[in-house]
C-alpha cells in the first residue's frame, strides 16, 4: 500500500495542493470513432461536433462534465470529448512545446499525400474551403519547425501547400486542390506515431456514374425503428430500405458498382456504418430517411449536408427531387448527423418526404413513388457530375 502511494505522489506531486484533479490529467483517444465537440449540445444529435481523431491522440483534460471531459487543445483553445473514447496516461506530463519537422507532398496509384512530422500525436481539425478550393487543418499545440517542404510530380489532385502559424501553438496547414470539387481526405498518424498524414481523394478522370462507386445507407434499422406513419403507423426504417433498394437496383441496371451499410432490417450503430464505408472507400455516400415532424401540416423533402465542399451534391439532388410533386423543406447545412461527418467522400442525406403528414405518407406507401424518387437521385447525381465537366 505504501508503495502504491509513493508511485502516486511521484507521478502526480501537484495532487497534494491541487484541489481539481483534473487539470493536470493526460488521456488519449481510444475505442472506435472518437470525435471532439465544440460544445454540450442538448439536442437529440448532442453537441457540434469539431471533428474525428486518430486513436492515441494526446490531450490534457482541464474540467469534467457528467459524461465528457473538457479537454485543452492548445493555449487558446478547448473542446469536448466522451469520457469513454479516452485513456488516462499515468505519469504523462505535457511537454513545454511541441514542433513539426520536415513535410512531404507526394502521389500513389490512387491518393495523393501530406505528411508532417511531428514531436507527439496532437490533435487536430480540418475545415473545407471553397472558391478557391481547399482543406485547411489547424494542428492545436504544434509550433513550426519545418524548414523544407519536399513536394513529388507525382501528385495529381493536390495544387499547392503552405502553412502559416496562427497561434504561438496553433499551425495551420493549407492544402489547395485542383479541382474546384472536394472529393474527399482523411486524416490520421502514421504506424510510428510521428507523421501526421492527409491522404487526399483524387477527381476520378472518367466523370460518367457508371465509373463510380457509390454507398448507400438506409437509414434506422433492427432496433432502431425511426419514425412511424401517422395514419398507417408504418416504420421509417422498413421504407427508407424499401427506397435504398430502389435506388442500388437502379444504379445497378445503369452499370453503377454500389454498397448498402444494410440490405435487411439490421440494427447498425452509426460508429459500424462508418467504418464499413471506410472500409469500402466509395466515390460519394447518399443516406435515405423519411422526416417527421410534430406539425402535421409540414411536409416536403429535403436534403442534408455538413461541409461546404460537399454541398453541391445534396443541391443537384434536391432540384431533381423537387421535379417529384414534393414541396421544398430545404438544403440544410452544418448538419451533425453522423454519416454527414466524415471527410473520406461527398455524402447526401435526403429527407424523402415526412411521415407525419398524410399526403407526403400515401406517396411513401406506393411502390412506385420508391422508383421515382431512385430515378430523380440519379438524375441529381449525374447532374452533379456534369458541372464538373
Amino acid at each position: 500500500m505504501k508503495k502504491a502511494l509513493l508511485y502516486f505522489l511521484l507521478c502526480f506531486p501537484f495532487l497534494a495542493v491541487a484541489q481539481d484533479t483534473t487539470k493536470a490529467m493526460m488521456v488519449q483517444t481510444v475505442g472506435k470513432l472518437p470525435f471532439l465537440k465544440y460544445g454540450l449540445g442538448e439536442d437529440r444529435l448532442g453537441g457540434a461536433k469539431m471533428t474525428y481523431l486518430d486513436s492515441g491522440v494526446v490531450m490534457r483534460i482541464v474540467d469534467s462534465v457528467h459524461t465528457d471531459y473538457k479537454v485543452q487543445l492548445s493555449k487558446n483553445h478547448f473542446a469536448y470529448i466522451a469520457k469513454a473514447n479516452t485513456q488516462w496516461l499515468p505519469c504523462k506530463v505535457p511537454a513545454p512545446y511541441y514542433l513539426t519537422s520536415s513535410w512531404r507532398v507526394y502521389g500513389d496509384d490512387r491518393f495523393d499525400y501530406v505528411t508532417i512530422g511531428l514531436d507527439e500525436r496532437l490533435p487536430y481539425r480540418s475545415i473545407q474551403q471553397i472558391n478557391p478550393s481547399r482543406i485547411a487543418l489547424d494542428i492545436f499545440g504544434a509550433t513550426s519547425n519545418t524548414n523544407w517542404i519536399s513536394q513529388f510530380k507525382s501528385v495529381k489532385e493536390i495544387k499547392n501547400v503552405w502553412y502559416e502559424q496562427t497561434d504561438d501553438d496553433v499551425m495551420r496547414v493549407y492544402i489547395e486542390l485542383a479541382h474546384p470539387q472536394h472529393w474527399g481526405y482523411h486524416i490520421g498518424y502514421d504506424s510510428t506515431g510521428k507523421k501526421l498524414v492527409i491522404r487526399v481523394k483524387r477527381q476520378p478522370e472518367d466523370l460518367k456514374i457508371r465509373q463510380l462507386k457509390i454507398a448507400i445507407d438506409a437509414g434506422h434499422g433492427g432496433t432502431n425503428i425511426g419514425a412511424t406513419g401517422i395514419s398507417s403507423k408504418i416504420l421509417e426504417k422498413a421504407y427508407t430500405l424499401k427506397i435504398s433498394q430502389a435506388l442500388n437496383k437502379l444504379l445497378k441496371r445503369k452499370g453503377v458498382t454500389t454498397f448498402m451499410t444494410r440490405e435487411k432490417d439490421t440494427t447498425l450503430s452509426m460508429a459500424e456504418r462508418v467504418e464499413m464505408l471506410n472500409a469500402e472507400i466509395p466515390d460519394l455516400l447518399i443516406s435515405i430517411h423519411l422526416n417527421s415532424s410534430g406539425n402535421a401540416f409540414i411536409k416536403g423533402t429535403s436534403t442534408y449536408y455538413r461541409y461546404i465542399g460537399f454541398r453541391s451534391l445534396s443541391q443537384s439532388i434536391l432540384q431533381r427531387m423537387l421535379e417529384l410533386p414534393l414541396m421544398e423543406a430545404g438544403n440544410v447545412g452544418g448538419f451533425n448527423f453522423s454519416l454527414n461527418g466524415p471527410t473520406d467522400y461527398p455524402n447526401c442525406l435526403v429527407e424523402v418526404a415526412f411521415l407525419s403528414n398524410t399526403d407526403d405518407e400515401k406517396m411513401i406507401l406506393d411502390p412506385q413513388f420508391h422508383n421515382a424518387v431512385a430515378k430523380k437521385i440519379y438524375e441529381g447525381i449525374k447532374d452533379w457530375l456534369k458541372e464538373m465537366r
